[in-house]
């Protein structure tokens, strides 16, 4: 229910992906599947390559190493595997990281480095930008946890909501001038906090039950 009422609402705002795939079970994991036992650098075969955390290069030859295929957003990032995030913190850690992968900084080395360089910025740029929004990082976190969003899910809303909805279209259809336009504005980013508080709150309980169930029109932690 609450996917249906969060996607309507940013829908409004602009702020709603398109083509977001189908749902499967819940199966969170809490950690990154197992790399190699045996990793070995690419360059002198020594090992520590591919490398985890956030040793990048090979401790024998300096080489830098293919990105980790295992390692999720939030691992890369920094980042508790949470809704909430800090993003502050994470724009440092962006900082961080492209200082130490930047293509630009690698023009001089090897072209295996070169194509290791482009795939490590590409990665942190993608981990970066899904992480900082909202409802992105929502999206990814349900995914990591086995649950993906179908299209054609509003249909659970609730009339209540769907009227609200319909009442703020209505007014931006109606809206004339810059004050209408902020007060518009205002109302929608009100309703998105909101949102993103009940989804924060739900994600701390572990409750990720996306389907109204017998006797429930709709999600408790969806109310306001």
């Amino acid at each position: 229910m609450w996917c249906g009422r969060t996607r309507a609402l940013l829908r409004v705002s602009g702020l709603w992906p398109t083509g977001v795939l189908g749902r499967r079970p819940l199966n969170c994991s809490a950690a990154s599947l197992a790399g190699s036992n045996s990793p070995r650098c690419w360059n002198c075969g020594g090992l520590g390559g591919p490398l985890r955390g956030d040793r990048f290069f090979c401790p024998q030859c300096r080489a830098l190493q293919p990105p980790d295929p295992t390692r999720d957003y939030f691992s890369l990032m920094d980042c508790n595997r949470s809704f909430r995030v800090d993003t502050a913190k994470l724009q440092h850690r962006y900082q961080q990281l492209q200082r130490l992968i930047h293509p630009d900084f690698f023009s001089q080395r090897s072209q295996t480095e070169k194509d290791f360089s482009e795939k490590h910025s590409t990665l942190v740029n993608d981990a970066y930008k899904t992480l900082l929004a909202p409802l992105s990082r929502g999206l990814y976190l349900l995914k990591l946890c086995g649950v993906e969003i179908p299209e054609g899910t509003d249909y659970e809303m609730d009339s209540q909501f769907l009227m609200e909805i319909m009442e703020i279209n209505e007014k931006l259809a109606e809206a004339q001038g810059e004050t209408a336009m902020k007060e518009m504005e205002s109302i929608v980013r009100a309703k998105q906090k909101e949102l993103t508080d009940n989804v924060s709150r739900a994600f701390e309980r572990g409750d990720m039950d996306l389907s109204p169930g017998p006797g429930r029109s709709h999600m408790p932690w969806s109310n306001y």
